[in-house]
């Protein structure tokens, strides 16, 4: 609990296998109704919206992980620097 208090890890990551899932539950919902609900049908523009959905949620994901994966390894690196240096 204090390293989180104390940035010392970081709780992003963890949360962001969750937006993941909530961004893909978004993007099937929201082409599923636009196929098959209401007033304009359109089969074409909600496949689109389910893969565009899905590409665009998993490329700012991974995008967002990237960021946490160099802040590890910088700490790594700034860790094993102090080491030396001692």
């Amino acid at each position: 609990m204090k390293d989180i208090f104390f940035f010392d890890s970081m709780l992003t990551p963890k949360i962001i296998t969750i937006v993941y899932w909530l961004l893909l539950t978004a993007a099937i919902i929201s082409g599923v109704s636009t196929m098959f609900g209401g007033y304009q049908q359109n089969i074409f523009g909600g496949l689109g919206m389910i893969i565009g959905g899905v590409i665009g949620a998993r490329i700012w994901c991974e995008l967002m992980i990237v960021l946490f994966k160099i802040h590890e390894n910088l700490q790594k690196i700034a860790n094993k620097s102090d080491i030396t240096k001692d």
